[in-house]
């Protein structure tokens, strides 16, 4: 509920305070968490089967250099390069997610659904042409092609539940009942 008295917005119910500090902040906190979280299951599920815990890291880093090597940068491919990749992409998805949640007017998020569900369409999309490219530069066969593509989409889907959630979370300014006045100029000032 919102009214308007003489220039303070007076507003019940969830509240998300939309500076580009804080959704950049819970973005990357998000993407972080993201980025363990879906490596931790993806290297849980590869041991179960008894392949490589990190073969991800290893295929990630071999289309890294591979792409590198196009644009006459030498550099070594493997698990070392495939795990700074990861780690510097995941964390800047969710700075970026983070930025666009709380600056753009139709995706500003008031309740942790509606990130979560951002989020996953956000991964899931954005995430299409990075991935396209390992199937491309390292020759796979239709049927690792499909392989990657499946295990990439549920790997990603955890990555995006994480930031949807930890952004939702983290935007959220006071809970539910509480009562927020609000200058039209950012002063905030709270009464319970």
């Amino acid at each position: 509920m919102e009214k308007t008295l003489q220039g303070i917005l007076l507003t019940r119910g969830y509240s998300t305070q939309g500076t580009i500090a804080r959704g950049m902040g819970w973005g990357l906190i998000g993407g972080l968490a993201g980025t363990v979280v879906m490596d931790l299951v993806l290297m849980g599920a590869l041991s179960a089967i008894g392949l490589p815990a990190l073969s991800c890291f290893s295929i990630v880093g071999d289309t890294v250099s591979r792409f590198l090597s196009m644009l006459g940068i030498v550099t070594t491919g493997g698990i070392p390069t495939g795990a700074a990749a990861h780690y510097l992409i995941g964390p800047a998805f969710g700075v970026i997610f983070g930025v666009l949640v709380t600056q753009v007017n139709a995706l500003r998020v008031n309740t942790v659904r509606k990130s979560l569900v951002l989020a996953v369409l956000y991964v899931e999309i954005l995430s299409q042409p990075i991935l396209a490219t390992t199937p491309i530069l390292l020759k796979m066969t239709a049927p690792q092609t499909l392989q990657w593509f499946g295990v990439s989409f549920v790997m990603h889907f955890v990555l995006a539940v994480v930031l949807g959630v930890v952004v939702g979370y983290g935007l959220q300014k006071m809970p539910r009942g509480s009562l927020s006045l609000r200058r039209s100029s950012g002063a905030t000032f709270q009464r319970s």
